[in-house]
C-alpha cells in the first residue's frame, strides 16, 4: 500500500529525489559523534515549535491573564506540565547546542574558504535563537518577564541616535504594557521563528553544495563512510538522550513559578536569563556617558568579530594545534563568558546597572528631599520589617505608636539609637524586639530617617513624600486596621489565593514583615502576653486546622487570615494579626508569594499539580525504559549485523 502511495506522488511530485538529497551523502572522514551538534539543533529547534504550538492553545496574551493562564496550563491541563517543561528546558538546550555547534566548526576550522557563508548564515541562526530566548520568558509577564523587558528595552535604548526609536518600537509606546506584551507575542511565535526557518534552509543547503570539512588529518580523510544509515543513526541516539533528558528535567526539576508582576515590590533585583550573565555582569563596569560601551559596543564587538572571522583568518591551516592565535583567542572568549556568567549568577542585589536602577526606579514613588543617611534608612526601616508594628503618614502596622505622630517630639539622635538597639532600657515592658543585627550604620541611618518626621509634624506641613520603598497611595483607601481585624471566620481569601507565588520571594517578604512576631523561618515562639496559648502561633509546622495535602486549600486557609488579620483567642493579647491585605500593607502578590513559602516550610508545593495525566516521575522512567530497550536493541543488532 505505502509503495502505491509512494509511486502515486514521485510521478506527481520528486519525493525519492528529495529523500536522496537529503540522506545520500559520503562524509569524509567517516561518520563520528562530533558531528551530531547541528542535527539536534535543528531537532530540538522541531521540539521547540511543536511545544510552543500546543501551549498557544491555553496561553492568553493579555497582561491580566498570561500569568494565571501559563498556570492553568502547566497545574490542571493533563500533560501541561510536560509541554511547558519541554519547551522551557528546550529552550536552554538550544542555546547550549548551537554554542557546542559553532565551537566544534571553530576548533576543526569549518569556517574556512569554501564555507564562508555556511558560517555567516550560522552566525545569524545564533543570534536570532538568542533573540528567541530574551523575547520568551517575557510572555507570561510575570515578576521575571516583566522586568527582562524593563531592562532589555532600556539598553536597547542606548544605541546611538536610534536608542530611543529601538526603546519606542518594542515598547510600542514610552511605558510598557498591552501593546508591549503584542509585540513580544508576535516576535516570539511568528518573526522570529519565521527568520529562523528563512535562514536554517540556507545553512543547510551551503551545508549539502560543501559537505562535511572532516578531519584535518589527511590519514583519516581516506575513509568515507555514509550519511544514512550511520550517521543518522548517530544523531538520533544523540537527540533521543537530550529529549531524555529534557523529560527528566520537567519530572524532576520542573521550572520555577516566577510570581505574579508586583510593580510595588522593592526586593526584588532583575536579572536576566542565565545565557547574558556575562553580558549583564560585563555592563557593571560602564556608567553614565560609559554605558552604551556595555549596552552596544561589546555586543556588536562580538558580533562583528564573528561575521568576520573567515576573512580574518584566510589561511588554509585547519589543525587546531597549528592555530595558536586563533585557539587562545577562543579560549579566553570562552573563559570570559563562563567567568562572568558565574560572577554574574552571584552578584548581590546592590551592584546593578544605571541601566537596571533606572528601570527599577520607573515604580518607585518620589523620594523626599533627605540626607543620603535619612534616604538609606526609610528604605531599611521598610526592609527590616519596622513597617510590620508602626504606621507612618497611615501606612503599616498598628502594634507599636504611630512614628509621624507627635510621639517623636524632642527625642534626640542617641535615645533613638538606644531604642532601635535595646527597646528595654526605655521599657522593661517592651514588647518590640532589639534590632540586634544591625550594624551601628543602619542604626544610625534609621534614626536619621524618623528625625525627618519630626519638623513635619511639629510645623503643621503636609507630610513629606513617601521613602521610596513605600506602598503606593493605593494605602489610603482602606479604613482603620482596628475595624478589619476579626476573630475568626476570617472571610473570604483575598486574590492572593488564586495566585501562584514564588517561595523564594516569599521569604524576603517573610523575613521583612513577619519574622519579627513569628520568628526565623515561621518556627520562633514569640511572646504575645495576654493571649492564651502566651506565644505567636507557630507557621512551621502550622496549626494542623489550617494545614491541608491540597495546595488551593491551604493557600486559601491562610490567605483568609493574612487578608483580614485575626484577634488570637485571651483576655487582653498585646499582639493582633494585621490585616495585611485589607489595608494594603502588603500587596496581593506579595501575599501569593507569602503564602508559597508558608506552604514550602510545612513540606508542600504552591505549584502542585492537579491533572498531570500521569505522574512526572513515572512518565519519565517510562521514556528511560523505552531509549534503553529501543537504542539497546539496535546496537545490538547493528553489532550482529557487522560481525556476520
Amino acid at each position: 500500500m505505502f509503495s502505491r502511495i509512494g509511486r502515486w506522488i514521485n510521478d506527481r511530485w520528486p519525493l525519492d529525489a528529495l529523500i536522496r538529497l537529503g540522506l545520500e551523502e559520503e562524509m569524509i572522514g567517516g561518520t563520528s559523534y562530533a558531528y551530531v551538534f547541528g542535527s539536534a539543533v535543528f531537532l530540538t529547534f522541531v521540539l521547540q515549535v511543536v511545544t510552543g504550538i500546543w501551549q498557544l492553545f491555553y496561553f492568553v496574551p493579555s497582561i491580566d491573564h498570561a500569568y494565571d493562564s501559563l498556570s492553568y496550563l502547566r497545574l490542571q491541563v493533563a500533560f501541561g506540565w510536560l509541554i511547558h517543561g519541554l519547551h522551557h528546558w528546550g529552550a536552554d538546550a538550544m542555546i547550549i547546542l548551537v554554542g557546542l555547534h559553532m565551537s566544534r566548526v571553530f576548533i576543526w576550522g569549518a569556517y574556512k574558504h569554501p564555507r564562508q557563508l555556511t558560517w555567516l548564515i550560522g552566525v545569524g541562526l545564533l543570534i536570532f535563537t538568542l533573540a528567541l530566548g530574551f523575547t520568551g520568558p517575557v510572555l507570561p509577564w510575570s515578576q521575571l518577564g516583566y522586568w527582562e523587558a524593563e531592562v532589555g528595552t532600556s539598553m536597547a535604548g542606548t544605541v546611538p541616535l536610534i536608542g530611543q526609536f529601538i526603546e519606542r518600537l518594542l515598547r510600542a509606546g514610552a511605558d510598557l504594557g498591552e501593546l508591549t506584551l503584542s509585540r513580544f507575542y508576535v516576535l516570539h511565535v511568528a518573526i522570529l521563528p519565521g527568520i529562523l526557518l528563512l535562514f536554517i534552509g540556507p545553512h543547510l543547503i551551503a551545508f549539502r553544495k560543501f559537505g562535511m570539512s572532516g578531519p584535518w588529518d589527511e590519514a583519516k580523510r581516506k575513509s568515507i563512510g555514509p550519511f544514512w544509515p550511520d550517521q543518522v543513526f548517530k544523531d538520533t541516539i544523540f537527540f533521543s538522550l537530550i529529549f531524555v533528558i529534557l523529560v527528566g528535567l520537567s519530572a524532576y526539576a520542573s521550572p520555577p513559578f516566577p510570581g505574579p508582576l508586583d510593580l510595588l515590590a522593592t526586593s526584588y533585583t532583575p536579572k536576566p536569563e542565565w545565557y547574558f550573565f556575562f553580558l549583564y555582569q560585563s555592563l557593571k563596569a560602564f556608567h553614565a556617558k560609559l554605558e552604551p560601551i556595555g549596552t552596544v559596543g561589546i555586543p556588536l564587538f562580538v558580533t562583528l568579530l564573528l561575521l568576520f572571522l573567515p576573512f580574518l583568518d584566510r589561511s588554509s591551516e585547519r589543525n587546531p594545534a597549528r592555530r595558536p592565535v586563533a585557539m587562545i583567542g577562543y579560549f579566553i572568549f570562552i573563559l570570559w563568558v563562563i567567568v562572568l556568567g558565574i560572577v554574574g549568577y552571584y552578584s548581590k542585589p546592590g551592584a546593578s546597572t544605571s541601566v537596571a536602577t533606572k528601570a527599577l526606579s520607573v515604580t518607585t514613588a518620589p523620594t523626599a528631599k533627605m540626607p543620603a543617611s535619612a534616604q538609606r534608612g526609610s528604605e531599611l526601616f521598610h526592609s527590616l520589617g519596622c513597617i510590620g508594628c508602626h504606621q507612618i503618614h497611615g501606612q503599616g502596622g498598628t502594634i507599636g505608636p504611630d512614628l509621624s505622630s507627635e510621639v517623636l517630639g524632642g527625642k534626640s539622635h542617641q535615645w533613638l539609637t538606644t531604642q532601635i538597639r535595646d527597646p528595654k532600657k526605655h521599657d522593661p515592658n517592651t514588647i518590640m524586639p532589639a534590632l540586634s543585627l544591625a550594624s551601628d550604620q543602619q542604626v544610625n541611618d534609621v534614626a536619621d530617617f524618623l528625625l525627618t518626621l519630626e519638623p513635619v509634624q511639629k510645623s503643621g506641613q503636609t507630610p513629606s513624600p513617601k521613602p521610596s520603598s513605600a506602598k503606593t497611595p493605593m494605602a489610603q483607601e482602606t479604613s482603620s486596621a482596628g475595624q478589619q481585624k476579626v476573630s475568626g471566620p476570617h472571610g473570604l481569601p483575598g486574590p492572593a489565593a488564586s495566585m501562584i507565588g514564588n517561595a523564594d520571594l516569599g521569604s524576603i517578604t517573610f523575613k521583612n514583615i513577619c519574622q519579627a512576631c513569628h520568628g526565623p523561618q515561621g518556627a520562633g515562639n514569640v511572646p504575645n502576653p495576654g493571649s492564651d496559648d502566651g506565644t505567636v502561633p507557630p507557621l512551621n509546622p502550622i496549626d494542623p486546622h489550617l494545614s491541608s495535602k491540597n495546595a488551593q486549600t491551604f493557600a486559601e486557609n491562610i490567605g483568609r487570615i493574612i487578608q483580614h488579620g485575626s484577634i488570637p483567642e485571651g483576655p487582653h493579647p498585646q499582639l493582633d494579626m494585621l490585616p495585611f491585605g485589607d489595608d494594603h500593607t502588603l500587596t496581593q502578590p506579595e501575599i501569593a508569594n507569602v503564602e508559597a513559602y508558608v506552604l514550602k516550610l510545612n513540606g508542600l508545593g504552591r505549584a502542585q499539580l492537579v491533572h498531570p495525566g500521569i505522574s512526572p516521575h513515572l512518565f519519565f522512567w517510562l521514556v528511560l525504559a523505552a531509549f534503553t530497550i529501543v537504542f539497546g536493541g539496535l546496537g545490538i543488532g547493528l553489532a550482529r549485523k557487522k560481525n556476520s
